[in-house]
């Protein structure tokens, strides 16, 4: 009985349960490629999110910390800091953040992406033009779209008539 309560406490549902604690925001390595001198600090919340921190004796200085202890594990820390000279991005710098975001698997990173961006590379040179499909003669078949309107003032049966 001891060995089967032993081996329990080695997973993550063992025994006392640990509540894993994620503060702060979650950055990607893709939205860190968007920022750009010289950003509103409306456009770079826009991308980042609202941070975290916003001292009041440094309000050129937004910092984006993230801290995750899990239940069971090591902790996790990362910190990002965007600076502003007259409203406008100057710099940034920080850890380097992860290529996925939280929910996705950890082993979907440049790989997976790369793959999928190939994929779709090739279906859109087999198929030319937004939106198209192959028809059986192998001519292009782009989806017409129809759009009924009514004259304002008119319900839409008296537009009809």
């Amino acid at each position: 009985m001891a060995l089967g309560l032993a081996g329990c406490g080695s997973t993550n549902w063992g025994f006392p349960y640990r509540a894993t604690i994620q503060q702060g925001n979650w950055i990607t390595t893709e939205q860190v490629a968007k920022l750009e001198t010289g950003m509103t600090r409306d456009q770079v919340r826009f991308i980042l999110g609202t941070p975290t921190l916003q001292d009041i004796f440094h309000a050129e200085r937004w910092d984006y910390p993230y801290y995750n202890q899990p239940g069971y594990g090591q902790d996790e820390l990362r910190k990002f800091t965007v600076w502003f000279e007259n409203d406008r991005l100057t710099r940034w710098t920080g850890d380097e953040q992860p290529d996925r975001q939280p929910f996705q698997k950890a082993d979907s990173g440049k790989e997976a992406i790369q793959s999928v961006d190939a994929e779709r590379a090739a279906q859109q040179s087999a198929s030319p033009g937004l939106g198209s499909s192959a028809s059986p003669s192998g001519q292009s078949v782009v989806p017409q779209a129809t759009i009924e309107t009514a004259p304002i003032g008119t319900s839409s049966q008296e537009g009809r008539k």
